[in-house]
């Protein structure tokens, strides 16, 4: 399943990208995230993992910094027992204080169950995603 969120934020690209690739904003501007935990790595580095650690619930992700090619790209993977997310987030300059967004996220689902749950939560999986992108942008817009 992909999940598409395009938005422009009235930031330039260089320091959205700098909010964007740092993962210890996450929980500023996640509403559902507890904290991150730093497992291996320079943190937001390729080849660093951390753990997200949510508010409720023990969904917790292992997040690994695939590729950092700033201030254009960067991919990150996301893993769970139920599930993987495959992210690239591409930003682009649009002016010297505004840019675009694109956050795509592919899931993969594991095993049987995981995969109805799925077919189930598509609705539900693209309104968080959406709501996480509109919660960076909000948190990016006041941190200039």
């Amino acid at each position: 399943m992909e999940s598409v969120v395009e938005l422009e934020i009235n930031v330039g690209v260089e320091r959205l990208a700098e909010l964007f690739a740092d993962p210890r904003n996450n929980p500023l501007w996640m509403d559902d995230l507890e904290k991150i935990e730093p497992i291996s790595g320079q943190l937001g580095y390729p080849g660093s993992t951390y753990r997200l650690v949510p508010k409720r619930g023990p969904f917790t992700f292992i997040a690994t910094v695939v590729s950092r090619d700033l201030p254009s790209k960067l991919a990150l993977t996301l893993d769970a027992p139920s599930v993987s997310v495959s992210i690239l987030a591409t930003l682009q300059q649009l002016s010297d204080t505004r840019s675009r967004l694109i956050s795509r996220e592919i899931f993969k689902f594991k095993g049987i169950a995981s995969r109805v749950l799925g077919l189930f939560s598509r609705r539900a999986i693209r309104a968080a995603h959406r709501h996480h992108m509109e919660g960076f942008k909000r948190f990016a817009e006041s941190h200039q």
